[in-house]
């Protein structure tokens, strides 16, 4: 598939963070997506052993849930370690496995941020702005922001709150589990987005797609060791 190749990824720290603040004002984190009109959706997922990133895209047809198309890229990884900073650690090497797709899914899942990012700029925002496309991010765990406590159940949510907007949902996606932390990326809202995930994770706490995703990107590093 085609993306916008945005700008270089050869960037110090300080320069990727001015990128950032200069990038979240093109983000649109209030539209709407209808998820009763997707028919793809892809996990996005990347896995770094011995400095090098291994990138899984996983196409699912939805809401079946069944696999049409996995992706997969590696490469050296360019960017040391920088909370904040994942886009430019794993950015490169997913812009490789996105131009292998041969489908191009309604929206993107992405195991990180959205805008629930101190610069409202997560990976799932960032590389929404090269593929152009909705994505939303799924995180295991918090970046930023204050929530309060989640109910038990499946499908029950905190907001995620962060220098008093509100920038995520803390959601309990099944019971007796940790929620997720979930945000727009790009192209979509946060109702949406956490109407989607609810509808991809009917068994486990994390999405269909991300699981398949991080499952591939696993394999594949396993198979390099």
């Amino acid at each position: 598939m085609q993306l916008a190749h945005r700008h270089d990824w050869s960037l110090t720290p300080s320069e990727a963070i001015a990128l950032q603040q200069r990038m979240r004002a093109e983000v649109i984190a209030d539209q709407p997506l209808d998820v009763d009109a997707v028919r793809l959706v892809a996990g996005v997922d990347v896995s770094v052993r011995d400095n090098v990133s291994q990138a899984a895209v996983v196409v699912l047809r939805f809401p079946e849930l069944t696999i049409v198309e996995t992706v997969l890229a590696a490469a050296p990884t360019p960017f040391p370690y920088v909370p904040g900073l994942l886009s430019f650690r794993e950015g490169p090497v997913l812009e490789e496995a996105f131009r292998k797709l041969k489908h191009t899914p309604d929206v993107f899942i992405f195991d990180g941020m959205g805008i629930a990012h101190p610069r409202r700029l997560g990976i799932a925002s960032h590389m929404g702005l090269w593929l152009g496309l909705p994505t939303i991010g799924c995180g295991k765990t918090r970046l930023c922001g204050r929530h309060e406590a989640v109910g038990p159940d499946k499908g029950d949510a905190a907001p995620l709150i962060d220098r008093g907007e509100t920038i995520g949902v803390a959601l309990r996606t099944r019971a007796g589990t940790n929620p997720v932390f979930i945000s727009p990326g790009h192209l979509c809202d946060l109702p949406s987005a956490v109407t989607l995930i609810l509808r991809t994770t009917p068994k486990f706490r994390l999405p269909e797609p991300v699981r398949a995703a991080h499952k591939a990107a696993g394999a594949m590093a396993s198979q390099d060791r």
